[in-house]
Order: C-alpha cells, then structure tokens, then sequence
C-alpha cells in the first residue's frame, strides 16, 4: 500500500492542481492491478517523508494488529491512520472480489466465516441513535431538498443537517459540535461525510447560510409540518424569551442589558421571538434586542404570516397591550390574552362553572360578557395558585410586620435613631423589600413634641380589595370571541403554558444557552440551528405521542443514545484479517421506539471489509 500524487486540473476553471490517493497492488489472475482504496483529497498535508510510515501503520491496523506498538509513530501519523482505517471499513464499496481483498455490503444472506475468536477486537465506537432519528426526522420535513432549492451546495448541506442534528445530541456551541461529529459520533458514516476533514470554518459557514434563507426554510418547513400532521391553522401563540452572552460581545448590536429570565442581568442578552401553531410547532421566528419591550414585537412578527382570518393569537399579558389588541382586531384577528389589570375580581354569588386539568387541579371560572357584547372576560380561580399566593402573601407580611415590631421596639431604647424623616426612609425601604405588601397597611410615626423625632409607630392592616391577598389564585383571561364557552376559553388558553414548555425545552435540552458568539449573524445563525432542532425533535415526539408515547426530549435522547456503531475484527484461518463495521443491536425500548417512527432499527447496515 502506498500513497500516489496525481496532478490533475478542474474541467470548469482550467486549475491544475494535486491530489492524493492511497493505493493497493491487487493481483487478479496472472496480473497485478492497482487500486486506488481512497481518494486522500488536494489537501492532504502530510510530508512525503512520512508518507511510508502511514502506510505501514494503517497495514497493521487493517491485518488485526491493533495492539501493535507504536512508539515511533507520531500522534498526528496515528491520528491519520485511524481516520483513514475507519473509512477503508465504513465506506460505499468501490471494488468487489478482487483476489484477497474483498470490501462489501453484507446481504441478509447467512455469510459464515472460520475466524479465530480470542483475536475479536472491538474498535471505534461511535454514538449512532441520536443522528439516526434525528437525521430521518429531517428527512421527514423535507429539509435536504429545502436547503438544495436555496442554493446550498452538497458539503454545506452536510454540514447544515450535521449542526442541527448536533444541537439534537450534544447541545453546545458550533465548536462543540465540530468536536462531536470528528471525535464521537457516526453521523458522517449516515451522510456519507468525513467529518475530520471538514474545517470548523465549514460549520460557520452552514450556519451563516442558514440564517440567509430563514423565512424561505421556515416557510417551506411549516408548509411540509402541516401536510405530515394535517395541522389546523386557526390558533397561533406568542412569546419571548431571552438568552445570555459569555464574553464581550462589541461586534453585535442586538446585545444589550436587558431583565433576564434566568437572573443574568450581568450579561448582554438577546431575545428570541417566536410565533407557534397549537401542536407546538414553529411557524416563525426573530432575533431582537435584549432590551426590547415585549409589547412593540408583536406587529412585526404576525405581518406576513399569511395566517385566515379566524386565526386566534393567544398571548401571555408581557404581549397583551391595548395597542396590540387594538391592531390585532383591526386585522380581523380573534385574540385570547391575559388581562393586564390588576384588579381582581370573583363573585361567588354569580354562575361559577368548574373543570378538573389533567393533574386533578379545580379551577373555578366565571364568564362576563363586556357590556358592549364585543369581549368576553373569563375569571379563573385556581386551588394550587390560591394556595401559593396565600403562602407568599403571609410570607411578606409576617416579614413587613416583624419589621415593624423591630422599628417600634427601638423608640423605647434611649440610642436608637428616633427621626422621623430617617424611620421614614427604612419604613419605604421595608415596603421595598416586602414586594407590595406594604400597601395593605396603614402606618403611622406620632411625633413627640418636637416634631422631629417618633414618639410611637402603629400600624393597621387594611386588605386592598380585589388584590392578590383578598383575591387570591385568581387570574383573568379576555377575549373578542364572545361564542365560546368558559370550557373552550380555559382549554385554549392552556396552550400558552405548551409554549413555555417550548422554550424550557430550547433552553435546558437544546443549547439555546449559553452564547459565546461576538458578530450578530453567527448569534443569530446558533439560535435558528437551535430552532430547527427543535422542529425535528417535535417531529418525532408528535409520532411518538400519537401511539401513546409521551417521552420528553431529554429521556428520549438517554434511550438513543446507548446504540453506536462498532468494528469488530477478526483474524481468520487463512491469515487475513476479517472487519465488520455494524450498530450494536438496539435494546427493546429503543427498538420500540424504531418501531413506532417506523425507521432502521440497524442505522448504517453492515460493512464488511477483509484484507
């Protein structure tokens, strides 16, 4: 075995250039033949000095001596040697029957070799169920031939398919991904890819391509979602969230300071806006501002979405401005939004109407059609919030009272402050640290007779009405959908709480967080990755869950996750060295699972080299 430099020239430009291939002595019959096992590429960067001990050491990993001692080997040879080892076994057959040396796809057919068993090793494994399911679940949606129609070529494709599916598997940054695919996983072997030859710049590249053609692959995507599911397109849902930088990030705009939802106020953050259908699929969205105000988005999103008429948005009461619910009706759209008021209100004398959610909750609801008969306002109580609220509204005012007591006892000892503007000013800041509860009371500094210092402090508790410590658990809904019933309303309105799984899922199971990121494109290119990652997982939980398969993402990955892709080799009885690249077999939960989305059960099928 040997490696062959060939100059040759592209046929469109005229460019000569060199290429490298690792070439076999074959004799067939009475002639010796020579055969090109793989094709090394132009940028095969190894010094020719080096090139006879790769050859040597990638023969003794193909003759079965993988314990062979290779202390003069550099890691770099070694590096090569294994790469190349692991495509000679893996790759398409490019020749058949050759003498002694044999590559092949294994049939069904029984294939019984005479091999030496204590010689078995088992060598390269990579993970493979994750990329299988991942890999099919795109293929479902139709995305190759949408990122093909846009103008990308076959590597950025790959490498397209392989950042989402990396996302899917081991969620982190473009440059964890590139160390998954070269290093731990057998998604180049199902796209037919060598990974480790594929510069980490490709991934940006994918990735940059991929936040061009965003409206064109989201419109496509949903298209393609709603012929699979047969989707009804009459409700569509609403919300933000934000996400967190690492580092400095000077180069993009977007990030700004802003109220994080997982307390980062120290970093730039980022927010992501996303319109969704009932199923809980994407139809579309957009990177803004971390500092952006949530009722200011909503205009821009919804326009163009091409959504009917009867559409209803549902949103939570961030989004649910006059000004938005103004725009919404002018559009002819139907809105189901969480009131902003804050007064709260439940009459148990008026028609109360009860339901029971899946975790056995009673939520009691009171219907009140607006005097106009153009909105509906639905008042909902429920047990579980009543009972939390009760506990922080005692939780604050045993605080603000205990506080109190303290400031009043202190007017009797002769060196505590006894200032009124001072006693004041920590009164306010108690109030401050009690979130509210304050002005449920009624506090007052008596002066003594120099109208500058407390001679008392009382205080008396007075309930605002219609607040959270006499209303509690309530929370009001409205809408211009005056036809629907308390039942309807409330069981609609259930699906904002399936958006918020949407975003905890992007958040914790794939990657959405952190961003180490410094230009806006890349940002924006890691959370779309992230978005359409999410898309193939609710493929295939949607496939699951409608033969009564309900798996979370994080517990379904743990299932996939255990079958890889392994080489076995043996030493038979006439001296050759028998490879057998094949998935270890899938347990039954995972077969199941196999099953049910009605894919391979063996990712990759069998090869079989013997040398």
């Amino acid at each position: 075995m040997y490696i062959r430099q060939t100059k040759t020239s592209n046929s469109s430009t005229g460019e000569s250039y060199l290429t490298y291939r690792l070439v076999a002595s074959v004799r067939v019959g009475k002639q010796v033949r020579q055969c090109t096992r793989l094709n090394l590429g132009r940028h095969f960067s190894l010094p020719k000095t080096d090139w006879p001990v790769l050859c040597t050491r990638l023969e003794a990993l193909l003759s079965g001596q993988q314990d062979l001692v290779t202390a003069t080997v550099s890691p770099s040879i070694e590096s090569l040697a294994q790469r190349y080892y692991t495509q000679l076994v893996a790759r398409k057959p490019e020749t058949t029957d050759l003498d002694n040396d044999t590559t092949s796809v294994m049939s069904n057919a029984a294939d019984y070799q005479e091999v030496d068993v204590l010689s078995l090793e088992l060598v390269q494994p990579r993970s493979v169920g994750v990329e299988h399911t991942g890999l099919d679940a795109l293929t479902k949606l139709g995305l190759p031939e949408i990122l093909e129609e846009v103008g990308l070529n076959g590597i950025q494709r790959s490498c397209a398919l392989a950042a989402i599916v990396g996302r899917m598997a081991a969620p982190g940054s473009e440059l964890s991904t590139w160390h998954w695919l070269r290093e731990r996983s057998a998604l180049g072997e199902l796209l037919e890819v060598d990974f480790e030859g594929v510069a980490l710049s490709q991934l940006y590249r994918a990735s940059d391509l991929l936040v061009r053609h965003r409206d064109v692959i989201e419109q496509r995507l949903f298209g393609r979602i709603t012929e699979l599911f047969s989707l009804p397109t009459t409700v569509t849902l609403y919300d933000l969230t934000n996400t967190y930088f690492e580092g400095e990030v000077s180069g993009n705009r977007r990030a700004k300071l802003g109220h994080s939802k997982e307390k980062r106020t120290d970093c730039p953050l980022v927010t992501l806006g996303l319109v969704l259908d009932g199923s809980g699929f994407i139809r579309r969205s957009r990177v803004f501002d971390g500092n952006v105000s949530e009722g200011v988005t909503l205009e821009g999103m919804l326009t163009g979405l091409n959504a009917p008429t009867e559409a209803v948005v549902i949103m939570d009461r961030g989004i649910a401005t006059e000004t938005n619910i103004a725009w919404l009706v002018a559009h002819h759209y139907r809105y189901l939004v969480v009131n902003r008021e804050h007064s709260r209100k439940f009459d148990d004398a008026q028609p109360v109407v009860t339901t029971t959610t899946a975790s056995e909750e009673v939520i009691r609801m009171q219907r009140v059609l607006s005097d106009d008969g153009k909105e509906v306002r639905l008042y909902c109580q429920s047990e579980k919030r009543m009972e939390k609220e009760n506990a922080i509204s005692a939780r604050f005012m045993k605080r603000f009272e205990e506080g109190l007591a303290k400031l009043a006892e202190g007017l009797t000892k002769p060196r505590c402050e006894k200032r009124l503007d001072t006693l004041s000013e920590r009164i306010g800041r108690l109030k401050e640290q009690c979130h509210g509860i304050g002005q449920h009371y009624t506090v007052t500094l008596t002066p003594d007779s120099s109208s500058k210092k407390a001679a008392a402090l009382t205080w008396e508790k007075n309930p605002i009405s219609g607040s959270m410590v006499t209303h509690p658990g309530i929370y009001c809904l409205r809408s211009n959908e005056t036809t629907w019933d308390e039942a309807t309303l409330w069981k609609t309105y259930t699906m904002l709480t399936d958006l918020e799984a949407v975003f905890r899922s992007l958040k914790s199971e794939l990657g959405l967080r952190p961003i180490f990121h410094h230009t806006q494109e890349r940002t924006e290119g890691h959370l779309f990755i992230t978005v359409l990652a999410y898309q193939a997982v609710q493929v295939l939980r949607k496939q699951l869950k409608e033969c009564n398969q309900n798996i979370s993402w994080s517990r379904l990955r743990d299932i996939l996750s255990v079958q890889h892709r392994v080489t076995a080799t043996f030493k038979q009885r006439d001296g050759r060295t028998l490879h057998i690249r094949k998935a270890t077999v899938a347990e039954p939960e995972l077969r199941s699972i196999y099953s049910t989305l009605r894919i391979s059960a063996t990712p990759g099928g069998v090869k079989k080299l013997t040398m």
